[in-house]
């Protein structure tokens, strides 16, 4: 997901979909405008899931279509500004992304990191809000994430994480249904857990507003064609719809959509 050099900091996609949920993709895109310079990277770091969760945006999209649900993306990379970050935060603007150094993001004055986190981070922090406040009840807040299947040399044995903050109880519900619909390995927690720092937008967005919330993480080899993009946003469409169900919240699978890729 590509945005051109004038489009805005955040997408919002299917705006007036029907659904009781919000889906938000924070890592969607490795763009990074003109003014950065790429960051001083080469191509392969710029295609690497440093600067984007790889497979992510397709993802989102996907679970956007097969439950009818508005969907809020960000159109700059994470290396610009990590907007599931607040500002100060460690690796809001990482000079370092795993094995990767970001030379752009070394030294920068307090004016210039600020300039970014206005740029950026305001923005989709702004548009998350307002589509929540447009739901007449309360909605389930979901983000959709990627993770390499080898950080740092070793293996991640995860296909699927299901993440939670304070909050466990959707991330509970949505393991117990996928013990019995998926043989993937589908864990609490996993790669990452709030320990970790990744939970900002769940706190701030889901907890904060007393919403059902989770992040989910799904290991981006699965990922790498539109028929594996597809069944698996199929298998995670099932299980938001069923465990909204479960809440009593309206989240509908759609019959028109289950078939196609």
């Amino acid at each position: 997901m590509n945005a051109q050099a004038d489009a805005p900091p955040v997408s919002i996609l299917n705006d007036s979909g029907q659904a009781q949920l919000l889906l938000v993709c924070e890592h969607a895109s490795n763009f990074i405008p003109a003014e950065y310079d790429n960051l001083q990277l080469s191509e392969d770091v710029l295609h690497s899931h440093a600067a984007l969760d790889i497979g992510a945006s397709d993802l989102a999209q996907a679970i956007s279509r097969l439950l009818d649900a508005p969907l809020v993306s960000t159109t700059v990379s994470r290396l610009v500004y990590d907007c599931n970050r607040p500002f100060g935060a460690v690796g809001a603007i990482p000079e370092k992304s795993e094995i990767y150094s970001i030379p752009g993001n070394q030294d920068l004055s307090d004016a210039d990191a600020r300039d970014r986190y206005e740029k950026y981070y305001l923005p989709f922090e702004k548009a998350v809000s307002d589509r929540l406040a447009k739901f007449n009840t309360s909605p389930l807040f979901v983000t959709i994430h990627s993770f390499t299947p080898v950080y740092h040399g070793e293996a991640r044995n995860v296909d699927i994480g299901i993440i939670c903050g304070q909050d466990t109880r959707l991330m509970e519900q949505m393991v117990r249904l996928a013990q019995n619909q998926t043989t993937l390995c589908v864990e609490a927690n996993k790669p990452y857990g709030s320990e970790d720092g990744v939970t900002h937008n769940l706190a701030l967005h889901g907890e904060a507003n007393k919403l059902l919330n989770v992040m989910i993480e799904v290991k981006n080899d699965l990922l790498g064609s539109v028929e594996k993009c597809h069944e698996i946003a199929l298998t995670l469409a099932t299980l938001i719809s069923e465990s909204a169900q479960h809440f009593g919240i309206t989240v509908l699978l759609r019959n028109d959509h289950v078939h196609s890729a």
